[in-house]
Parts: C-alpha cells; sequence; structure tokens
C-alpha cells in the first residue's frame, strides 16, 4: 500500500473524527514499543505551536544536532508532518511504519490523527536523533502526542478554540494544555498573561515552571532585541525571520525551554542567531515576492485573526485588500470576520474538499448576518476552490493592493498545491514548487 492508500484507510478506520480519550492510542503505543532516547520536547497551545517547533527545529539544527519534528496539519503533502534533519521525510518510508501500527493495533479502533500520530512518532525512533520536538493537536491532556513522557514541555498562547471538547473559558483550556506537564520535569510558557490554572497544575507535580515574565524576559527596539533567562543572556540578536507580532513571544519560550535542557542539549548565541534568522514556515504570515502583495496566514480562530489584523496594519496603505477566505463550519465565524473585516475591501469566500468545511456560500451567509457588509464599498463572491478564488481576486486586483488568503491550513494549501503561485494583477500563473 502507498501512503495514500494508507491515509484512505485511516480515514475509513473510526467513526469519529475526535475521540477523547488515551487509552486506545497508549495500548497500540505500548504493543509499538515507541519510545525515544534523547531529548524530547513536546509543544502545546491555542496560537504560536507551528512557530515555536519551527524556531526550536532550526536553532537546533545550527547547534549541529539531528532534529526530527511532527508538526502539524501540512499545507500540500502528508510527510511535511514528519520532519528529519530539516526536511520532509519522503512518503514511502512512512509505509513500513503504517504497516506496523496497523498490525499491532489488532481490532483496536484508531482515529486518523491517532493513527498517523503513531506511524510518525514510529518513523522517528529509527532515526539517530539529537532532538524530538513533537506538536500537540487539539488540546493536550487527551492528545495522541501526550502518550509521550516529554523532557520539557512547552504551553504557548492561550485562547478559546474547539471550545466544544476544551472548555469555554481559558482557565478550562489552560487545564487542557496543561496535560502535557509531567511531574519535577520542566514546563515552559509563553503566553504573557496565562490562565491560572497552568500554574496550579505545575504546583501539583512540583514542576520546573518557566513562566514570561517571571524566568524569562525580552526587551528590544527597532533594530535588535534581547532575551534574559535564569542564567542566560542573548542580546543584539536580529528579529526572527517569521513575522508577526507574536514571534518574539514564541522566541522567546524557545529560549527558555533551551535554558531547561542545557545540561543536555547546550546551544551557543552563534546557533541562536543563525536559527532565528534562518527559521522559515509556510503561512504564518507568508508574505511572497512581487505586487500586488500576496500574504498567507493560516489564522482561524479570532485571537489568531486579531494577531493578523495587527501584522497588516503594519504593512503600510494599500488601496483595496482582497481577502480569500475559507474556513470549518464549527469555527467562531462571527468572531474570526469582525476582526478583520476593517482592513478588507473585496471577500472572496471558498469551499474547501472535506465535510468540516463550512461551504462559501455558508461563509457569505455569516458575513452578511453579522452585519459587517458596507453596500457602497465592499463586494463579496464564493469559489469552488481556494486557488479559483485567488485567480479572481488577482483578476480583480492592481498591483498596488493587497490579496490576504487565509484561514483553514486547507485555503492556505489550496493555494500552494502547484507551487508557490505567482500572482500578478489581472492574471495568476504558477512557478515550480519552492515549498521546503
Amino acid at each position: 500500500m502507498t501512503l495514500d492508500d494508507w491515509l484512505a484507510h485511516c480515514e475509513r478506520l473510526h467513526p469519529k473524527i475526535i475521540d477523547m480519550t488515551l487509552d486506545r492510542v497508549r495500548a497500540v503505543k505500548e504493543k509499538l514499543g515507541i519510545a525515544f532516547d534523547c531529548p524530547t520536547v513536546v509543544v502545546a497551545g491555542t496560537n504560536g505551536k507551528g512557530s515555536t517547533c519551527a524556531m526550536l527545529e532550526s536553532i537546533a539544527l545550527h547547534a549541529g544536532y539531528r532534529v526530527g519534528l511532527y508538526i502539524k496539519p501540512h499545507l500540500v503533502h502528508f510527510q511535511e508532518r514528519c520532519r528529519v534533519g530539516g526536511a520532509p521525510v519522503q512518503a514511502e518510508s512512512l509505509e513500513a511504519h503504517f504497516e506496523a501500527v496497523e498490525a499491532a493495533r489488532g481490532d483496536t479502533t484508531l482515529t486518523y490523527f491517532e493513527f498517523t500520530t503513531l506511524a510518525i512518532m514510529r518513523r522517528l525512533q529509527h532515526e539517530p536523533l539529537d532532538l524530538v520536538i513533537l506538536e500537540v493537536g487539539l488540546g493536550g491532556r487527551l492528545d495522541a502526542v501526550n502518550v509521550i513522557d516529554a523532557d520539557c514541555a512547552v504551553i504557548t498562547s492561550i485562547d478559546l478554540d474547539h471550545t466544544e471538547f476544551l472548555g469555554s473559558d481559558r482557565e478550562s483550556v489552560g487545564r487542557e494544555k496543561a496535560g502535557i506537564m509531567r511531574a519535577g520535569r520542566p514546563v515552559v510558557v509563553s503566553d504573557p498573561m496565562p490562565p491560572a490554572s497552568l500554574a496550579a497544575r505545575a504546583a501539583e507535580l512540583s514542576c520546573d515552571l518557566r513562566q514570561l515574565g517571571k524566568d524569562f524576559t525580552f526587551s528590544g527596539d527597532r533594530t535588535q532585541w534581547q532575551w534574559a533567562g535564569r542564567n542566560k543572556r542573548f542580546s543584539g540578536m536580529s528579529y526572527p525571520a517569521l513575522r508577526g507580532v507574536n514571534q518574539l513571544l514564541n522566541a522567546s519560550g524557545v529560549l527558555a525551554a533551551f535554558e531547561a535542557l542545557a545540561d543536555h542539549l547546550p546551544i551557543s548565541a552563534q546557533a541562536v542567531r543563525t536559527g532565528l534568522a534562518l527559521v522559515e514556515l509556510p503561512g504564518r504570515f507568508q508574505v511572497l515576492a512581487g505586487q500586488p502583495a500576496v500574504v498567507l496566514d493560516v489564522a482561524h480562530n479570532p485571537h489568531a485573526v486579531a494577531a493578523l489584523a495587527q501584522n497588516l496594519d503594519q504593512m503600510g496603505f494599500f488601496p483595496r485588500t482582497h481577502a480569500v477566505f475559507g474556513a470549518m463550519v464549527d469555527k467562531d465565524l462571527a468572531g474570526i470576520l469582525a476582526r478583520i473585516a476593517p482592513l478588507v475591501d473585496v471577500w472572496h469566500f471558498t469551499d474547501l474538499p472535506l465535510p468540516r468545511a463550512a461551504t462559501a456560500a455558508q461563509l457569505e451567509a455569516a458575513f452578511l448576518a453579522a452585519g459587517l457588509k458596507t453596500p457602497a464599498d465592499v463586494t463579496t463572491h464564493t469559489h469552488a476552490s481556494p486557488l479559483a478564488a485567488l485567480h479572481a481576486a488577482a483578476a480583480d486586483a492592481t498591483t498596488a493592493d493587497r490579496i490576504l488568503v487565509f484561514g483553514s491550513f486547507y485555503t492556505v494549501g489550496g493555494v500552494l498545491q502547484q507551487g508557490i503561485p505567482r500572482v500578478t494583477a489581472g492574471a495568476t500563473a504558477s512557478q515550480p514548487p519552492t515549498l521546503h
């Protein structure tokens, strides 16, 4: 079976997309004997997980370490989720590990996410690695990644998302994220205003809690920034290559994690500088070269969209902004749209190729129902795919305009199917793929 065959098999296995328990995945993990003999970092949070993982990976690579990374979801190809030595593994190299999970599970049903997580972790286990980084999907306590006992837990910003599973307030969400903590081990919290539930759980477990503003801090001016932890300092650093208002929060948490692991994984100031300067993560306030300006961002909850709006505000003046937007139907669509609507002149709502997605017509209806449309100067359109929506936005744009593609990973991934799109006013053409 090819990787595509296995993924189709995984989608058919379990009636639920999400099944909040660890019992089944833990039992299969024990049968497979999955464990790591090198330092392991698990990263949870509402927003900033992907950026944090990318910076951890980049700094460790530039320190000379061999790194395995499980990051999700993917934008174009599934194998983007499993990185070794800074690059996605070959699709074929995953097939034997899917086969092993299938053999080990017997009559145990696994969700798509559980099955694929076990296969990727087994793939990483078979590499000689110095560091393993695992990104949590939904929550923390009952996420499949949490069958691994991390040497260091990192918790990024906390906000409301997946409230039907994680709770309707930040304290409840915090308790779920705190599930990745392990007794006596370091926990880094990079949220500047964390829910009290995080510190409470860390105290119960006697964790080595390292909190932004207490155990590590950062400051900066227009050209450089500095970081101070308990015992280490880094100064005169260039800003991380990842754009956005929250990247210093994420970078600060990353440096605190490396300080916590310093006895096992020492890093130099040069590795920090180079790693942050060269880090890449497609789809996180990614600005494509050319005119009109094109911004790709996977912001899909109100907290992330508020940060996106702030980043867009700092880009300067554009006569018009054309937005391509697609999202899951269970998201806070009114909250998302309200935060970004003042910056958008033309909306291109798009269908996405999965059952959980809101249709373009539903998104347009949510926008109109929210009372955000000013008939005189805001227009709306619906499209069958993200790429069709991008074509339409480009056809309507001038070279001085801006096109924003945001929302679900499937929205951004949809415009990257044939590589980085080269967008010109009045037309769209694709060049060969340049994603790493």
